[in-house]
């Protein structure tokens, strides 16, 4: 999750589904097929690319996958993600549940998580699947690592002061970062073995986005020199790790997309110096934090000025760093609080680098390194009706789905409810398909439109855009009634 943050100054399945009925045809019309890469962007099989907007879902306790409650994950937490025009989930799946003793997978494991694949692919929304982990095991008081794969040399453990300042001060986890990153015991081959395993189950699942290989690394001992000094010799070291569970799961399947993360200290500025790769299906899959989150589980918000320089900052480096790797960009974690100025500056930011997000999180779920329900999108998990107006207000908010073109400015407006998109058409003749939440236009919208025709009904919550013949440009404008 959050983020390091104080110290930046199938039948039976689908059967068990509920009795809601899933959305009979996808919105977008992305049908689900496997996304690709064409530069920084995702694009579909109809040549439109695509912008998604979610939420994460991962349960860092055992057993490592949310149960089908009401304070967990079920039919009707996918019904109202779909119904809010959500259409991606991160979705948690922890290395210690896949392979809870060296190479023996757990089946049992994957088919709890492959409940709530079903329910998510049933309703068209794209699944992230994350190889989560925050301090690495609950010996440290954090998760994703078995016991088994974690070695800190025997030395006393000392993990006592929360996360994220475990990572800083706690002489045994650094051990056991660094031994990890030295492929001590050869874990970096098991690691490779869960993708592996992980692929197999859902490489011909639709509306599988991709993997998310490993979150938020920390440096280990090599954490002083990752801020602004030189980190490029531990980015060496995290690219080669990196390698090791692309090839785990491009041993399984070469069809959907593989995310490297950079250092967990890019969350709050610092760059991130991976070199380019000639995987055609890689993606960078980066945070946005900032001390917004720094007091969040006491209730108390504290921002300070670093929040209006550090989130820009991170937003950049993510833009070079994609560039220079050749992939897709993707902002998988931001949040974390009940900061509504924080959380709207970033989404703000998303928009501006026209880049797609997931915020963190959906529910707290029993966050044990995470900000306790200043974290989830309601006030009690157990219940739907509880959403948080102002969060939901932030989150849910007009976007494109699938765009006919290059996206050149995206701008929502929260004050006048005014959204604006241009874009160069691309060639695609499918139609551009934008979001529009009825608690931003209960009485309904307008549209203006120069460069194309609008084709959908009035009132739509998904405006459909077709590109005028030779149109060199589409600009849309939509406002409230």
């Amino acid at each position: 999750m959050r983020a390091l943050v104080g110290v930046l100054g199938l039948a039976a399945l689908l059967a068990g589904c509920g009795s809601s009925s899933p959305p009979a045809t996808d919105p977008s019309g992305a049908g689900g097929a496997a996304l690709h890469r064409e530069g920084r962007w995702m694009v579909d099989d109809r040549g439109r690319i695509v912008l998604l907007h979610g939420v994460n879902v991962v349960w860092k306790l055992a057993p490592y996958a949310p149960p089908d409650s009401a304070a967990g994950f079920t039919a009707a937490d996918a019904d109202f993600l779909a119904d809010q025009g959500f259409n991606v989930v991160r979705l948690g799946v922890l290395f210690a549940g896949v392979m809870p003793q060296p190479g023996q997978i757990d089946a049992g494991y994957l088919a709890r998580i492959d409940r709530v694949v079903r329910l998510l692919a049933a309703r068209h929304l794209w699944v992230l699947l994350d190889f989560h982990q925050d301090q690495l095991n609950e010996k440290y008081q954090g998760e994703g690592f078995p016991a088994w794969a974690v070695d800190d040399g025997g030395l006393p453990n000392d993990a006592h002061y929360g996360f994220p300042l475990d990572e800083f001060l706690s002489v045994a986890l650094n051990a056991a970062y660094d031994n990890l990153w030295a492929n001590k015991n050869q874990v970096w081959a098991h690691y490779a073995a869960a993708w592996t395993a992980v692929a197999n189950r859902w490489k011909n699942q639709p509306y599988l986005l991709g993997y998310d290989l490993f979150n938020e690394p920390w440096p280990g001992t090599r954490w002083p020199t990752c801020f602004e000094i030189d980190c490029t010799g531990f980015d060496a070291t995290l690219q080669q790790f990196f390698d090791s569970a692309l090839a785990g799961v491009r041993a399984a399947d070469t069809a959907h997309f593989a995310f490297f993360e950079p250092q967990q200290l890019f969350d709050f500025g610092a760059p991130s110096g991976f070199t380019a790769e000639s995987d055609p299906l890689l993606g960078l899959s980066w945070h946005d934090y900032c001390s917004a989150t720094l007091t969040a589980s006491s209730g108390l918000l504290v921002e300070l000025p670093d929040c209006g320089i550090i989130e820009p900052r991170t937003m950049n480096n993510a833009d070079a760093q994609v560039e220079q790797l050749g992939a897709v960009s993707l902002l998988t974690e931001f949040g974390a609080s009940d900061d509504l100025t924080d959380i709207a500056r970033v989404a703000d930011l998303a928009d501006q680098h026209r880049v797609g997000w997931i915020y963190w999180a959906y529910k707290s779920f029993g966050d044990p390194t995470g900000s306790g329900q200043a974290e989830s999108l309601f006030a009690d998990d157990a219940d739907l009706s509880t959403l948080k107006p102002g969060k939901a207000d932030i989150l849910i908010r007009p976007y494109p789905q699938a765009i006919a073109g290059t996206p050149t400015a995206m701008r929502f407006d929260p004050s006048t409810k005014v959204f604006a998109l241009d874009y160069t058409p691309n060639g695609a003749t499918a139609p551009t398909v934008i979001f529009l939440p009825a608690r931003h236009y209960p009485n309904g919208y307008s549209t203006s439109v120069a460069g194309g025709q609008v084709v959908s009904p009035a009132g739509s919550a998904q405006l459909e855009i077709v590109n005028d013949p030779g149109a060199s440009r589409v600009q849309i404008q939509v406002q409230p009634l």
